[in-house]
């Protein structure tokens, strides 16, 4: 298993890094202590536009993000995108559905409110499952801010549309009913059981899947989706949960030894309401991890507690998000927790398994605020911790590998422990 993830990943990795960088991304601004106060956000007005011209516009169903269209032109369309409050990171996620009376090819512009700038390649898909990017000789963004190093104020592409439905997304469509009923399909499994950690804002459910010896005292947490759009991490999750399942020698004896509780989706209530970044308690639910002002990062840190009570320890934790760019941020490598230096010989195992991959490894200041997740539970409750950001734009077979065998170097160093 592991010479074929390594092989595959090969190939993947050569091929997705072909066009040479200057030097590495260098990650987000040092994290920011802010209110995780309740503040309101806004709802969008759910319905199906008819713009004019038989074309129809809709965002009623879950994970859509569609605040305003108009028809601009006699077959130009113009979708407005805004988030659900402000201040809010730039994370413009948008999901809308598109159909005509009559087969006709349109000319489709995504634009934002002021102070806002296109991110995310737009998909596209017949029947919301499978997705593709747009074809980018009928793609353009918006040039002239690109030219003054600026983020593009929108993108406009072409369209052939009918009376069958079109999606248009910025990411894969995966709201909290297709997480659950993944999460379903692996609780069939003997060793595998689903449970409620608790409860969103807005009442909808927490779900946590159980993995392994569930007698044993020594845990891992794995984290996804605490920011609605952030599509590709929680891909590189599901490949690495799925591995950790795997009928292997490997993975049943990790299984032997371990617990796994792993919370596919912490944010349902910002996923299925198609928000940007937020929950709707209105706050980055990853800012919240010292105040727990919301339901969300309780219910996590309540679970955490318990288990802790029954004399077990958790000595890991991994939290999948999204970015521009793949990038680990990690511990600050003078501070020791549960099982110390796992982290860095999972990411060198890594990059020893690829040859010229570099990882992008950005550790966090000893001091920073002990504000998000990772940071948060390393210094609670001692778990080795890293934040795995995914890019935007990495294939997305090669999310899967990297996921997958990211889980092997995970098992294979902790069993050595």
């Amino acid at each position: 298993m592991r010479q074929h993830l390594i092989f595959a990943l090969l190939i993947l990795f050569f091929l997705s890094s072909c066009q040479p960088k200057d030097s590495k991304w260098q990650g987000q601004e040092p994290i920011q202590k802010v209110s995780t106060l309740t503040r309101p956000i806004q709802y969008q007005l759910k319905k199906t536009f008819d713009v004019g011209n038989g074309i129809f516009v809709s965002n009623e169903f879950d994970g859509a993000r569609l605040n305003g269209v108009a028809l601009t032109g006699e077959n130009e369309v113009t979708v407005l995108i805004t988030p659900e409050n402000t201040p809010i990171n730039e994370s413009p996620w948008y999901a809308f559905k598109i159909w005509s009376d009559t087969e006709k090819e349109i000319l489709l512009k995504i634009t934002y409110n002021e102070g806002f700038g296109h991110r995310y390649y737009p998909k596209i898909s017949t029947d919301r499952k499978n997705w593709t990017p747009i074809d980018s000789t009928v793609y353009l963004a918006d040039t002239a801010s690109v030219a003054r190093g600026e983020s593009p104020k929108f993108c406009e592409f072409t369209l052939v549309i009918n009376n069958d439905t079109t999606w248009i997304a910025a990411q894969e469509l995966i709201v909290s009913k297709d997480i659950y009923e993944w999460a379903g399909e692996l609780a069939k499994k003997s060793f595998v059981s689903i449970e409620q950690l608790g409860k969103s804002k807005e009442g909808r459910t927490i779900n946590y899947l159980q993995i392994g010896n569930p007698e044993s005292k020594k845990m891992l947490l794995v984290l996804s989706r605490q920011h609605p759009p952030e599509v590709t991490g929680w891909l590189a999750m599901k490949a690495f949960t799925e591995e950790l399942c795997a009928s292997d020698e490997l993975s049943n004896k990790f299984r032997d030894e371990y617990c796994i509780y792993v919370v596919p989706c912490v944010n349902p209530d910002g996923v299925d309401n198609g928000h940007w970044r937020h929950g709707v308690g209105g706050i980055d639910l990853n800012r919240d991890w010292e105040a727990f002002n919301q339901p969300e990062t309780q219910a996590v840190r309540k679970f955490m507690q318990d288990k802790v009570a029954e004399q077990r320890k958790f000595y890991f934790i991994i939290d999948f998000h999204s970015t521009y760019e793949d990038i680990y941020y990690t511990i600050a490598p003078e501070l020791k927790g549960n099982m110390p230096g796992i982290v860095p010989k999972i990411i060198q195992a890594m990059a020893e398994d690829i040859p010229g991959y570099d990882p992008n490894i950005r550790p966090n200041a000893a001091d920073v605020e002990r504000i998000n997740s990772t940071v948060s539970i390393f210094h609670e409750f001692g778990a080795e911790a890293v934040t795995y950001e995914v890019g935007d734009d990495t294939p997305r077979e090669l999310i899967r590998k990297k996921g997958e065998l990211t889980a092997v170097n995970l098992m294979e160093i902790m069993l050595e422990n």
